[in-house]
């Protein structure tokens, strides 16, 4: 059974009010200081040599998401890190301008 939803009876109508909805839901990034990127490189670093298991909040697309992993590769210079996700186990290249926060498990 299909829950009823008064305001998206056509589907052009359902996709204008989810991008509506999705934009309300946007963040603007937030602005790190040098100390939190300090520790952010400073954790990256210890979960790299120590093979933890880390928290990893970053920014993407107007949401601030979390996921868990390993850390395979830093490249502070190139502003590159590969994360491997712990759920399904894939390589994932992100910027490390794009993290928030990063905290061993």
């Amino acid at each position: 059974m299909k829950k009823w939803r008064p305001f998206a009876s056509m589907t052009e109508q359902y996709t204008g009010l989810q991008e509506v909805i999705n934009k309300q839901a946007e963040v603007p990034q937030p602005l790190l200081t040098e100390e939190q990127m300090e520790q952010i490189n400073f954790t990256l670093i210890e979960a790299l040599h120590t093979n933890k298991e880390v928290y990893l909040t970053y920014y993407k697309n107007g949401q601030s998401i979390t996921d868990t992993g390993f850390i395979q590769f830093v490249d502070s210079l190139g502003d590159l890190f590969i994360f491997i996700d712990d759920v399904f186990e894939l390589k994932n290249k992100m910027r490390l301008s794009e993290l928030i926060d990063v905290r061993l498990a």
